[in-house]
């Protein structure tokens, strides 16, 4: 099955498309990805979970706008295409400010659906596996409701996100606005920072640093991880689609693997000595995660391509360097 979408996504015209969160993990890679393909793009980030630095090697571009800015606050651009990235991903930031983080999601999703009402343009929402809560059936399909708790530590991200896909399908509903819904499983890759406090960017930074790999719970808990130039690309198949595929489409990695495994695989590939430490388990974290990919088989002609193990090594070299480049800041 090809993941090569570039040349469905352009059609020899080029667009003008916004990024919000278009400094994050993911966003900066759609920039770049966006701007090599010919676009004009503007980047819209507040820069409180996604560092100016995932960016910095882009700021001279001339195709290319950056703005500072919430998207809690109205946005007055003009634009053909909207990718909405914007809202922190991990658990770390989003549990620091959950009604920042329900704002983003709901506030700044009724600015983005008014802007792409105004310029009679098509978004994508990106969304997330999180709206599925703590799933008792796997994998999951689109259709699956999910068992999510409104009340828990993590229900402000979870259900920030499912009130911005209602907000999307009672717009498409009421105003026929082109509109796509992708549901985002556990992305991995470069331009993952430190401390962002997911998986695999913890078990790598420990791994390298010599540190215990810390298990919340006994580690059966499983994960399936998606790398982020698949997801890309997964992304840009469901932006091209008609008007009449909006989704919810699934995309991730159907590669199912436990927490354990996981660690295990980092201390083989990093060659470290690290030992495995387990922590109390934490609240309403998902016991399975696997998407159903029908839908983006069907619709998108779309599956991922990189195996577990090879995402692993580009993602430890890019961990490696930045681990090093912060030693040298700190002797210098």
């Amino acid at each position: 099955m090809s993941n090569d979408h570039s040349q469905a996504y352009n059609t020899g015209k080029r667009k003008r498309v916004l990024v919000t969160g278009g400094a994050g993990f993911i966003g900066s890679h759609l920039t770049a990805r966006l701007l090599h393909q010919g676009h004009e793009v503007i980047c819209i980030d507040n820069f409180l979970s996604g560092p100016k630095r995932n960016i910095k090697h882009l700021l001279d571009h001339p195709r290319l706008v950056v703005i500072e800015q919430d998207i809690i606050s109205p946005v007055y651009v003009e634009v053909d295409e909207i990718f909405n990235l914007a809202c922190p991903a991990s658990p770390v930031h989003y549990q620091q400010n959950p009604i920042r983080t329900i704002k983003t999601c709901v506030i700044g999703m009724i600015n983005m659906l008014g802007l792409t009402k105004k310029n009679n343009a098509k978004i994508l929402q990106a969304s997330t596996s999180e709206v599925y809560g703590d799933p008792e059936l796997s994998p999951q399909p689109e259709h699956y409701h999910g068992n999510v708790s409104v009340s828990g530590v993590r229900a402000c991200y979870d259900e920030g996100k499912r009130c911005a896909e209602t907000l999307c399908y009672e717009y498409r509903r009421q105003h026929g606005l082109d509109i796509k819904v992708a549901r985002i499983f556990n992305t991995y890759g470069p331009r993952m920072q430190i401390n962002d406090g997911r998986v695999v960017s913890n078990f790598i930074v420990q791994a390298l640093r010599g540190e215990p790999l810390t298990i919340y719970g006994d580690g059966s808990q499983t994960r399936s991880f998606c790398y982020v130039d698949d997801l890309l690309s997964g992304l840009q198949a469901l932006m091209a689609t008609p008007r009449d595929v909006g989704g919810p489409i699934n995309l991730g990695s159907q590669e199912e693997i436990t927490i354990l495994e996981l660690a295990k695989r980092v201390l083989l590939l990093t060659g470290s000595r690290s030992p495995i430490k387990h922590l109390p388990a934490t609240e309403d974290d998902p016991k399975r995660r696997r998407p159903d990919l029908t839908r983006a088989g069907g619709y998108l002609a779309w599956a991922p391509r990189t195996k577990l193990n090879e995402g692993l090594v580009k993602t430890i070299a890019y961990f490696e360097e930045l681990l090093r480049l912060e030693e040298e800041s700190l002797t210098l």
